[in-house]
């Protein structure tokens, strides 16, 4: 079978070194792994499979399809539909026993009836907007949400959940603030006590950066893959030992063409020699991910060196100058994300010149490109 010339290797040993990094700083709070968006671009079944392995306590995806997957694959972890609801999704959420999170009491009713016809009583989490401002109940209409939750005999509340929306940034005083609404709501209710009720607030940024904030849970998902919160000033201040980068994107050189002085390069000819040069084509591009913002930016790594991306990224060719550098050939290996040698190009190195985060960079790669699980 021909593969493609664009490979993303995922790394199942820094996966679980990643966990158990992550095991030691939660404590004694139980860990949801986050594998919604096919696990960050790492692949869900196999991420969630290795962290199942691991000792993970719970699964997090956005949408009921995804859990379904999960239970279609065999994983019997409880399984968490973060995003909400709608009427439709509420049958394959019973069928399949996933834990519902509920943002609002819209659909309660239905929910609820659904639940008496098939004679289950169904754990739901509560979603609290304590500052985030996306989704959930404020903290002054939550008492009411609690309340007529428990007016339908068959759903039953297991836990309560908020997000911090600054955690990225040690330094934010918002992160503080979060936690003390959510701290305050919940300890106001003495059904979301603890030990009768999970409470989960914390993701990787709240795990590094928010003393206090773990809870009985903590919802891990860029830190697992091996990216700190607040890209390279976490890695240079973190202890050892380090998270792991889990995701490597290759390519290889097509062709290899002798250009000279003053010739213009790629589509808007956006780059024009000054000297003699030798350029590389790669088959990559922004089909796979390898946005257009690249162009005239990015570095790549051949041979173990550093080279430029030169000229326009198109959909499906990438040019980069590899004058000055001995032996190279066609068919070499190009490292777009990941180490060669010793040098690195990180996942926040590759975001910085997209201008955006981390997050994108890995979603991108991982699902538009070949992914094969390595040890």
């Amino acid at each position: 079978m021909m593969n493609s010339l664009n490979r993303v290797e995922i790394s199942r040993g820094a996966l679980v070194h990643n966990f158990h990094l992550c095991r030691r700083l939660a404590g004694e709070a139980d860990i949801m792994v986050m594998v919604k968006a096919d696990g960050y671009g790492h692949g869900m079944i196999s991420c969630a499979r290795i962290f199942a392995e691991q000792g993970a306590a719970a699964l997090g995806v956005a949408e009921a399809v995804e859990g379904l997957r999960l239970r279609q694959a065999g994983l019997t972890l409880p399984v968490f539909v973060l995003v909400g609801s709608l009427p439709q999704s509420l049958p394959v959420m019973l069928d399949a026993n996933l834990t519902p999170v509920i943002t609002d009491a819209t659909n309660l009713g239905e929910f609820s009836r659904l639940a008496e016809e098939t004679g289950v009583k169904v754990g739901v989490h509560l979603k609290m907007d304590a500052g985030m401002g996306r989704q959930g109940t404020l903290p002054g209409d939550f008492l009411s949400l609690v309340q007529r939750v428990q007016a339908h005999a068959n759903l039953r509340i297991d836990g309560v959940m908020a997000h911090f929306p600054m955690a990225d940034d040690p330094g934010s005083l918002n992160s503080w603030e979060v936690l003390h609404i959510f701290r305050e709501t919940t300890a106001a209710l003495d059904i979301l006590a603890p030990g009768k009720c999970c409470l989960h607030l914390a993701n990787s940024g709240g795990l590094f950066y928010v003393a206090g904030s773990r809870f009985n849970m903590v919802r891990l998902g860029l830190a697992l893959y091996g990216c700190y919160p607040d890209g390279h000033a976490g890695r240079k201040a973190a202890s050892l030992p380090l998270l792991r980068p889990a995701m490597r994107f290759t390519t290889q050189v097509i062709q290899l063409r002798r250009i000279p002085a003053g010739h213009g390069l790629g589509y808007s000819h956006l780059f024009t020699t000054s000297r003699p040069s030798t350029i590389a084509v790669l088959p990559v591009g922004y089909g796979a991910g390898y946005l257009r913002s690249l162009s005239n930016t990015a570095q790549v790594l051949i041979r173990g060196h550093r080279a430029p991306v030169v000229g326009r990224v198109s959909m499906n060719l990438t040019l980069i100058d590899v004058t000055g550098l001995e032996d190279v050939e066609v068919g070499d290996e190009v490292v777009l994300l990941g180490r060669q040698g010793d040098d690195e190009i990180t996942a926040d190195d590759v975001a910085d010149w997209m201008g955006t985060i981390s997050y994108e960079v890995l979603c991108l790669f991982g699902n538009l490109n070949n992914r094969v699980l390595v040890e």
